[in-house]
């Protein structure tokens, strides 16, 4: 004779949709203890790569995180400056700057040109440019490029400095 009733969860875990408010905290406090829960969406801007709207987007990353944070800046306005001077001046791009689960930060600078790609250079002792990748590879803990069909990303995480 088959039962009508479903069968309990094992005990310690909650079945699906018999969660309620009260339930949830527990987990949810243990999961932002343990840094697995980020504390806020992310920063997503769209703008043209331009010169011009490299200092409100410093500032913006600045009020986002709501501390000093100059190796953010640097890494968003090298990898901006980037696409200014490798891709085109006024090329759409999304920056995404993203507090991420593992004390990190994690920046994303995405443009339309999958295959122009960043390829670090080493610059000259007098040379004025040439030296952005080289930064970023200083100051992030470790960075990257994604290629997707509608373009590619190019990201970097470092770790969040606590004074």
């Amino acid at each position: 004779m088959a039962s009508s009733n479903p069968p309990s969860p094992p005990p310690g875990l909650v079945a699906l949709g018999n969660c309620n408010a009260a339930t949830a905290r527990g987990p949810a406090a243990v999961l932002r203890s343990l840094g697995t829960a980020p504390s806020r969406p992310p920063l997503d801007v769209e703008l043209p790569a331009v010169p011009e709207a490299l200092q409100g987007l410093r500032r913006t990353v600045r009020r986002y995180l709501d501390a000093p944070c100059t190796d953010v800046q640097l890494c968003v306005t090298e990898l901006v400056t980037n696409v200014i001077r490798h891709v085109g001046e006024a090329t759409p791009v999304r920056v995404r700057v993203a507090l991420t689960d593992g004390n990190r930060i994690r920046v994303e600078v995405m443009d339309p040109a999958g295959q122009a790609l960043p390829v670090p250079l080493s610059g000259a002792l007098d040379a004025e440019d040439g030296r952005g990748l080289a930064l970023l590879d200083a100051v992030a803990l470790r960075w990257g490029v994604e290629q997707g069909v509608d373009g590619k990303t190019v990201w970097c995480e470092l770790g969040i400095r606590r004074t």
